[in-house]
């Protein structure tokens, strides 16, 4: 499983799922805190699409985090004030590098919790369609 998808099903999904995820590798692993939970601002990119340039929208605030797993550095980045979630995700990616014998349980986890986001998804996009107004029909 790639990094974006790992991660972007992390963000989105359940919080219990990081947070039991991060609490095995703890458990199971020795790790060291290179860099706590911290605030900082990024500037966000943005593609203009008529000349196709590259310009800066502006800032965001995300809560970044290292550690470190089996000589193998994880970065944790989400947008927000989140330290706990970024200190998890950190471990996560940090066991992932590692190959620690855990991610073989993990993936099935996060494809099922990838199928239930894209439900949730269709569902929601159900629930806007049905108040679509049909303009074709108003003139009757």
């Amino acid at each position: 499983m790639k990094r974006n998808r790992r991660m972007r099903i992390l963000i989105e999904g359940s919080r219990d799922i990081p947070k039991n995820l991060a609490h095995e590798i703890e458990k199971n692993h020795s790790l060291e805190i290179i860099m706590k939970p911290q605030g900082a601002l990024t500037m966000i990119k943005m593609r203009e699409t008529a000349k196709k340039t590259l310009f800066y929208l502006g800032e965001v605030l995300v809560t970044e985090c290292k550690v470190k797993v089996s000589n193998q550095v994880g970065i944790g980045i989400v947008t927000g004030m989140e330290e706990d979630l970024a200190y998890q995700l950190a471990v996560i990616d940090a066991a992932f590098k590692a190959e620690l014998s855990e991610i073989n349980e993990w993936i099935p986890l996060l494809e099922e919790e990838e199928k239930q986001m894209i439900a949730a998804k269709i569902l929601d996009a159900a629930i806007i369609q049905k108040t679509k107004v049909n303009f074709e029909t108003m003139d009757v």
